[in-house]
């Protein structure tokens, strides 16, 4: 494909990217397929020679489609909201044409710069502590944008769990590493999301889920009570997950009491606010996270209700050292003029090589607004799922019990049976929001 040909073939793509966008909620919302559906469609061996463009892209309606979950479509009521906007597919367009590998500053010098200011406009936006900036007077810490909370949660609890084995190392030079770590426990409430527990099994550290209160949010008094039983059965706690907005019913954990626990016990206070977050561009929902100066990282998705599509996972941390001491892998091919003096992100996640994500993210504060933002989010926040959305045969299959709604989300959980008693563990992993049918227009 040469230049004029991409420019008619591109034109051509964004005109069905419009028309399918625009009337998604006509399409039935998940898809009427069985697994291996696409085995008969596609031939045994990549084809030798090449392809036309236009049977491609005819391929794209007879193949691809009919496998398709609409996540765009107003009538998509499963998992949580996965919002795009035009600004933000455009951003894309340009990242995915620019191509940079922005592992360091040298590599693609704008990638890193919008990337750090781009962070610091969205923690001023969300009313995160100035520790949390690029930008600030003494500041120590900045943001930076992973592909999901699942990996910041990782990325956290690595670094907690490094800077812990240092200090423990100090009064105890001659242990191995791993004989640390296997000393090491964490903790998050019981309705904390499952990346923490898959995090707990990566890092190899011990992960207690501590029960909740009626509201289902972890309390001060609980953490610490934990903490102390567990320090004197010969653990070191390190790290707390705090919730704000849980995925079973969008609860939000005690901070205020939290924190301080944390700060006296010197645990790395990490917070998901993986669904909640974008609500905190409105200065009235903030009472929510109160407590948050003490947290030592913080990250949410702007790509589930801010309207910056997949991937987008804002991540800050309170210092940033810790994150390189964890990371840091230097060698000399990846060195440049200003290493040490400039911000190489590579240092502050997993892989090595990272996409132009701040991009997407820039297009859309810039497009918007943050007053605008703020409009969506109040509009989103106070929004009802009343019973008439569900059809009548779902109705008759789930027995419906509510919790205090948050931020727009009203818990909805299946009863496993009549006589099963729903303990907060069972209400956790059945919520009804995640699992119910999608409507069909």
């Amino acid at each position: 494909m040469e230049p004029e040909e991409y420019r008619k073939r591109g034109k051509e793509l964004v005109d069905y990217i419009c028309q399918y966008l625009s009337t998604v909620r006509e399409r039935r919302v998940n898809p009427d397929v069985q697994p291996g559906y696409m085995r008969a469609l596609l031939p045994d061996s990549a084809p030798v020679e090449s392809e036309s463009w236009e049977r491609i892209f005819r391929d794209i309606e007879d193949i691809i489609m009919p496998g398709v979950v609409h996540w765009q479509s107003p009538h998509m009521h499963a998992y949580f909201p996965a919002l795009t906007s035009w600004p933000s597919l455009l951003g894309d367009m340009l990242a995915d044409a620019i191509n940079c590998l922005g592992f360091t500053w040298a590599s693609s010098p704008a990638c890193t710069e919008l990337e750090m200011n781009v962070m610091d406009w969205l923690a001023k936006m969300l009313g995160l502590p100035c520790h949390f900036l690029h930008h600030y007077p003494s500041s120590k810490g900045g943001g930076v944008l992973q592909s999901t909370v699942s990996e910041s949660t990782l990325i956290a609890l690595l670094a907690a769990r490094k800077n812990k084995i240092l200090e423990m190392k100090t009064s105890e030079p001659d242990s191995d590493d791993s004989q640390l770590n296997s000393r090491l426990i964490a903790y998050a409430s019981n309705q904390a999301h499952s990346s923490v527990e898959k995090a707990g099994l990566i890092s190899l550290v011990k992960v207690r889920f501590l029960p909740v209160d009626e509201n289902f949010c972890l309390r001060g008094d609980t953490l610490k009570a934990a903490v102390e039983e567990d320090r004197k059965n010969g653990l070191v706690p390190v790290f707390v997950c705090a919730t704000l907005g849980t995925t079973g019913v969008c609860a939000f954990d005690y901070l205020a009491e939290l924190g301080p626990v944390c700060a006296r016990e010197k645990l790395w206070l990490h917070i998901d606010a993986a669904y909640a977050g974008t609500a905190f561009l409105c200065p009235e929902f903030r009472t929510l996270m109160n407590g948050v100066d003490y947290a030592d990282s913080f990250t949410f998705n702007p790509s589930k209700w801010m309207m910056v599509h997949f991937d987008c996972t804002a991540f800050w941390v309170k210092d940033k050292y810790k994150l390189q001491q964890t990371f840091s892998v230097n060698p000399i091919y990846l060195r440049h003029a200003n290493t040490g003096a400039a911000t190489d992100f590579m240092h502050w996640q997993i892989p090595l090589s990272r996409r132009f994500r701040s991009l997407k993210l820039w297009f859309v504060i810039r497009s918007f607004g943050v007053k605008n933002l703020q409009a969506h989010i109040r509009h989103v926040s106070v929004g009802r799922l009343r019973t008439t959305d569900i059809e009548k045969p779902d109705i008759a299959r789930y027995r419906e019990t509510r919790y205090r709604q948050n931020l727009g989300q009203i818990p909805m959980l299946q009863s496993l049976c009549s006589s099963t008693q729903q303990t907060p563990e069972v209400q956790h992993h059945v919520p009804v929001h995640s699992i119910m049918c999608c409507k069909t227009p």
